[in-house]
């Protein structure tokens, strides 16, 4: 016997849960933080150039990292603000001939480098630092304390959500070579 048109069973398309379907997630929350990064990315790069800053975005970060962490090893670098170790070495080379940052001997561990900033580098860092406090006064224009305050926990819950609780990646979060390998950081 023929099913009637109106008697057929078409397959729905998937649909998110309805719980996702609500306003505030359903505006995209991941291109809208994507987007938010991009654009902050951008305001730095054009402020850094008005500077006459002498280093990358991301060379900025390295340096920050260092400045936190004085003594860490390129690995820890590496994994904590997910950079390939190659293209972390490369900004190292960078770094250290603009006279930086310095690779030392771990004391230990003959395998191990450690990134150290040097005197010449806290007049660059103290820019970066100016650079950065601009931009979130502009990004939380018009915020309240308290919404500036709400928006930074609940970020934090979210990568905490994600299994990101302290910048770290575990090896299951990690990119995977083209034979399906974890890479892995630099020393």
């Amino acid at each position: 016997m023929a099913l009637r048109n109106e008697e057929r069973q078409e397959p729905q398309a998937a649909r998110p849960p309805a719980s996702l379907e609500e306003p505030a997630v359903g505006r995209a929350f991941g291109f809208l933080v994507n987007d938010v990064a991009r654009l902050l990315k951008r305001h730095f790069e054009r402020r850094a150039r008005e500077t006459d800053l002498p280093i990358t975005r991301r060379q900025a970060g390295i340096m920050l990292y260092v400045s936190r962490h004085p003594g860490v090893s390129q690995a820890e670098v590496a994994t904590r603000l997910d950079i390939e170790p190659i293209a972390l070495v490369r900004m190292l080379d960078k770094l250290a001939e603009e006279g930086l940052v310095e690779r030392r001997a771990h004391p230990t561990d003959r395998r191990v480098r450690t990134l150290w900033l040097t005197a010449s580098a806290r007049s660059v860092i103290e820019r970066i630092l100016t650079i950065n406090q601009a931009i979130r006064a502009e990004a939380f224009s018009g915020f309240s304390p308290e919404a500036r305050e709400a928006l930074i926990e609940t970020l934090a819950r979210i990568k905490k959500n994600l299994g990101g609780e302290n910048g770290s990646q575990t090896p299951a979060m990690r990119p995977a070579d083209e034979r399906g390998r974890v890479r892995q950081a630099a020393r």
